[in-house]
């Protein structure tokens, strides 16, 4: 699947839902967005996780794991309030398409 403008729009509201439950990192997400059939790369997803950083709705921590450093996110106040509020927005979407 290409990753177009409109289902960046879904992994960004995907990505928003998991750091709200948790800190994640970008390997993960990119399995966890396989699971829901979106195939993104490493080179499409780095940069939608920059956009998300610097509009301030995700922040994230460096850590050195052996030779490796990771990036983790973690969502914002900022961003809570927009996933809170693309939920209302889908919820009302989803009942008007499927009835």
């Amino acid at each position: 699947m290409r990753i177009n403008e409109f289902f960046s729009s879904f992994i960004k509201i995907h990505i928003l839902h998991h750091c709200l439950k948790e800190e994640i990192y970008g390997v993960w997400m990119i399995e966890e967005l396989k699971e829901h059939g979106y195939k993104i790369s490493p080179g499409s997803l780095y940069p939608l996780l920059r956009n998300l950083e610097e509009k301030r709705l995700i922040r994230s921590r460096t850590e050195q794991m052996g030779k490796v450093k990771r990036k983790f996110y973690r969502i914002t106040p900022k961003g809570k309030k927009e996933l809170t509020s693309a939920k209302i927005k889908l919820k009302e979407l989803i009942g008007e398409i499927l009835k």
